[in-house]
């Protein structure tokens, strides 16, 4: 499946749209197991993303180059660079020979997991990204994004009953859980622009 820079400036706009619309819950999420930021932190970084012209770029992979570089410079706390780095790895696959959206979702994860140090079942946004790509393979073609929403959903709910291990977050010990991880959340989010940018 390869990728247009219509759709992925279509992707990162209704992905500002999505987390501006949500800021306040993330921000909430947080404020329960971290250090209330995320939210706020991840809708200024979107905004900015959102004033790049697509036009500016030759593909989608320049374009979002430059979209992991504008989250990196502009977001502060963790979420910045970890979704930097996602779209950087995700733009660098797609220069790749016969790379399609399914190999630069696994780069751009594989990117997070490497930035981050973690894994699945550390309550983070791997929780909702990890499940999201295992989907993305077993239905690569029709319909494909619904299957990766719905287990990225599934897995932003499994953090909730998590101990985190990672991050602020895991200075709480057990009293993290019972919150949805922020990351996992705002991961969500961002997929769910994806399937409305790329289809089904």
């Amino acid at each position: 499946m390869a990728l247009s820079v219509d759709q992925a400036a279509a992707w990162m706009a209704k992905a500002a749209q999505l987390i501006e619309a949500d800021a306040d819950r993330l921000t909430d999420l947080d404020r329960q197991i971290g250090d209330a930021d995320h939210g706020l932190n991840v809708r200024r970084g979107f905004r900015e993303v959102a004033t790049l012209d697509a036009a500016d770029y030759p593909d989608a992979a320049a374009y979002l180059k430059k979209v992991g570089m504008t989250l990196v410079s502009k977001v502060g706390g963790a979420s910045g660079p970890l979704y930097g780095t996602f779209f950087l790895r995700f733009a660098q696959a797609l220069t790749g020979e016969g790379a399609g959206v399914v190999e630069a979702l696994g780069a751009g994860i594989g990117g997070i997991q490497a930035r981050g140090k973690a894994e699945a079942g550390e309550k983070t946004m791997l929780e909702a990204l990890l499940p999201a790509y295992e989907a993305a393979q077993a239905h690569a073609g029709e319909r494909m994004w619904d299957a990766v929403v719905a287990a990225a959903e599934r897995g932003a709910e499994a953090s909730v009953d998590m101990v985190a291990t990672k991050g602020r977050a895991s200075y709480l010990g057990e009293r993290s859980r019972g919150t949805m991880d922020p990351g996992a959340a705002s991961a969500v989010l961002i997929l769910r622009a994806a399937r409305e940018a790329m289809g089904a």
